[in-house]
């Protein structure tokens, strides 16, 4: 008699969610990630001046080559939050891959700034699934008292495509400036399948069903408005209609977006969440990180390129101590976070990015590297004793079905800051700047220009530099403000 033989389970990849190994699969897909978001931040912002030249964009179009990735990505990085926590986590983190690598590829084939900026825009909602699922996912897979090492792990990734970054987008725009978009294709592909085959769904749905398109709509107007307002104010005059329009846009809208929140059935942002003290003192100094911190890759692109006259590569090998320094200091952070709290390392992540922040005003035209190296490097220092320990501290104290929104309500607001901080360093470094000299910074080509065409440019970055050190000191006060982790 036959024997009947029944197929064995197919294996797949990976293990189980209850496996006690489980969470360092998980955190290698969120690592892959901040990989992909990070080497693509880099490789682009080394990559502007020659986007310049060859699209032959305005400056105000150079900028919004960054902002619109960076609007569209922190506005719906809360509706993507809140999709993950009606519908599940991965399928939003695979979607943000795929979105990703497809608005990439079209991107590289942009034939002028305007194509190019639509394509951004794509690419920013694939980031939002991203960045919205990966603080989320990582919190469902560890235990409360190893986030502080997972969410520093993830840092130290970061850090890691932020030194990578802007070396490979030296080297990629040596090629061509298309494939600092196209380098993305593949390494989008494999995080989607690594995700797809790695991750499983351990967040149980949020009873609340609903979308808040009324919140959506009002605040990508809102800031939107705001930022173009912002950046457009340096270049045109702050007396400028379209400048005072956009400001006024922002400054009725956003309040408009508050109200809106209070008393929708399912906000997108759900501003109970805020009722815990620690979550909204957290938030709040993530959101003074963001407008503190970065604007200064953006700002040292042009120092370098523009103003010291370094070619790509080179002045990507030069911002890469920030990136060291956080690369050192998150993990170690992390850990020391997990035993013995990230309240006061938060505050001084803060005052010792601050005071690197106030170093940097001794840069001028004709200082020697060795001091520009000194200064990123503490500023990455600074940054990594603040990220994860306060990342770590704010998601832990969300229940689970909620910490898909928390998780996108502490991007957005990081982002926010990041947006707003670019738009108001690029109002000051171009303020009573003549446009010709602009556009030679801006376009990497200011190597013939002396120094006292330069001056003007110097001193407003300085300007500019103790704002963004003055706002890291607040953003200390407002760390201690929280209470400590029990």
């Amino acid at each position: 008699m036959a024997v009947e033989q029944t197929a064995a389970p197919r294996r797949r990849l990976g293990v189980e969610a209850g496996h006690a190994h489980y969470k360092w699969w998980a955190l290698s897909c969120t690592s892959l990630g901040m990989l992909l978001a990070t080497i693509n931040s880099g490789t682009l912002i080394i990559a502007l001046p020659d986007l310049a030249r060859e699209l032959h964009t305005s400056i105000l179009s150079l900028v919004w080559v960054i902002l619109s990735y960076m609007i569209s990505s922190t506005v719906l990085v809360l509706f993507a939050g809140r999709l993950s926590d009606l519908f599940g986590r991965k399928q939003a983190y695979v979607g943000g891959f795929v979105l990703f690598g497809l608005a990439s590829l079209g991107a590289g084939f942009s034939p002028d700034g305007t194509v190019l900026i639509l394509w951004r825009i794509l690419q920013g909602i694939g980031g939002a699934f991203l960045f919205a699922n990966s603080a989320a996912v990582v919190t469902d897979a560890f235990p409360r008292e190893q986030l502080g090492l997972a969410m520093g792990t993830n840092t130290m990734v970061a850090a890691v495509g932020l030194v990578i970054g802007p070396v490979l987008g030296g080297a990629l725009v040596s090629i061509s400036w298309h494939w600092v978009f196209w380098f993305n294709v593949p390494v989008a592909l494999i995080g989607s399948l690594w995700a797809g085959s790695i991750l499983r769904e351990l967040a149980r749905p949020d009873r609340i069903r609903g979308f808040d398109m009324p919140g959506v709509t009002v605040f990508v107007a809102g800031l939107t408005g705001l930022v173009y307002g912002l950046s457009r104010g340096g270049l045109d005059g702050w007396s400028d209609t379209m400048t005072i329009a956009g400001l006024a846009v922002g400054v009725v809208l956003l309040p408009i977006f508050v109200v809106i929140e209070r008393h929708h059935r399912a906000p997108m942002l759900d501003l109970s969440i805020f009722e815990n003290r620690l979550f909204a003192a957290a938030t709040a100094a993530a959101f003074i990180n963001g407008l503190s911190r970065f604007a200064l890759m953006f700002l040292f692109v042009f120092y370098f390129q523009g103003v010291k006259g370094d070619d790509p590569i080179k002045a990507g090998i030069e911002l890469a101590p920030m990136a060291v320094g956080m690369l050192i200091a998150s993990p170690l952070a992390g850990i020391w976070a997990d035993r013995r709290g990230s309240r006061t390392l938060a505050a001084l992540g803060m005052v010792v990015g601050g005071l690197a922040l106030a170093g940097m005003t001794t840069l001028g035209v004709n200082t020697p590297y060795v001091w520009s190296a000194v200064w990123l490097f503490v500023v990455g220092v600074g940054s990594g004793m603040f990220n994860s320990p306060n990342t770590a501290a704010m998601m832990g104290t969300v229940p689970t079905f909620r910490r898909g929104i928390a998780a996108g309500a502490r991007t957005m607001l990081q982002n926010t800051g990041a947006v707003v901080s670019i738009a108001f360093v690029l109002a000051i470094v171009t303020s009573a700047v003549p446009k010709d000299t602009l556009f030679a910074i801006f376009s990497g080509v200011a190597t013939g220009l002396s120094d006292k065409a330069l001056d003007p440019f110097v001193s407003n970055m300085h300007t500019a530099l103790w704002v963004l050190a003055a706002t890291s000191m607040a953003g200390a006060v407002v760390s201690l403000m929280r209470p400590k982790e029990t």
